[in-house]
């Protein structure tokens, strides 16, 4: 199961990147948020994917057969973070359109004339 995951976050990461290069800034916050659900798969995969029992103290159940609860934390807190920060870029990005009238970063760059 952690080589499927692997190929996943490789994907996930290629796509990102492809998206974070292009000159739209939609284009370019999709593939943020894809950049942070590849990191958030990479974290739980890195976490460790075994584990049936839930992280409770029961008698029968071995230490080993529980799930780790630090990496479930982690990505949880991970994806408040990058939900909000993904709110905020897709807010500016209106924003943006709405006073300039285009989301293409060629012409969103300000020129020498105009500083």
């Amino acid at each position: 199961m952690e080589i499927i995951m692997s190929v996943v976050i490789g994907f996930l990461f290629m796509a990102a990147v492809y998206l974070m290069l292009s000159k739209s800034l939609i284009r370019i916050i999709i593939g943020t948020g894809l950049l942070s659900h590849g990191a958030h798969l990479l974290l739980l995969t890195m976490g460790g994917l075994g584990g049936e029992s839930p992280p409770v103290v029961a008698d029968g159940v071995s230490v080993s057969d529980y799930a780790d609860p630090l990496p479930q934390a982690l990505i949880l807190t991970a994806i408040v973070i990058s939900f909000a920060v993904t709110s905020f870029f897709l807010v500016v990005a209106y924003r943006a359109y709405q006073e300039l009238g285009t989301d293409n970063m060629e012409l969103l760059k300000g020129t020498e004339d105009h500083e």
